[in-house]
């Protein structure tokens, strides 16, 4: 079963890193999207640009709207995304917690729709 793992952080309380923390902290990162890749769970991740990169999009009464910015004022906001194919929440849990934005930040996980139509896709 698919997972999506959300990646969520105070982007306001951002540690104050020294390079070699920062070097350090990539580095993290690097080496969960290895250990996910290696153990074959690992479908697709992406980074997000900062919120203030955001636009939100409405329709209301046949009329686009746009809106700079995330959708809602939240303390955290969301940084990135990891769709993992999992056997079972326990091991996406499991999975979630070794994300180094977990230790400072919160990860949900979240079961994915099946699509019956893409399994008969042919790409």
């Amino acid at each position: 079963m698919k997972y999506m793992l959300l990646d969520y952080a105070d982007t306001s309380k951002a540690p104050d890193y020294t390079p070699e923390q920062a070097k350090a902290a990539v580095q993290a990162w690097l080496d969960f999207v290895t250990q996910a890749q290696a153990a074959g769970v690992l479908v697709h991740s992406e980074s997000l640009r900062p919120v203030t990169d955001a636009t939100t999009v409405r329709v209301r009464k046949g009329k686009t709207l746009t809106t700079d910015g995330p959708f809602a004022e939240t303390h955290e906001q969301l940084g990135g995304i990891f769709l993992l194919d999992c056997k079972d929440l326990d091991e996406a849990i499991g999975w979630a917690a070794k994300m180094p934005g977990a230790k400072y930040g919160s990860i949900e996980v979240r079961p994915v729709w099946e699509n019956p139509h893409e399994s008969n896709r042919q790409d």
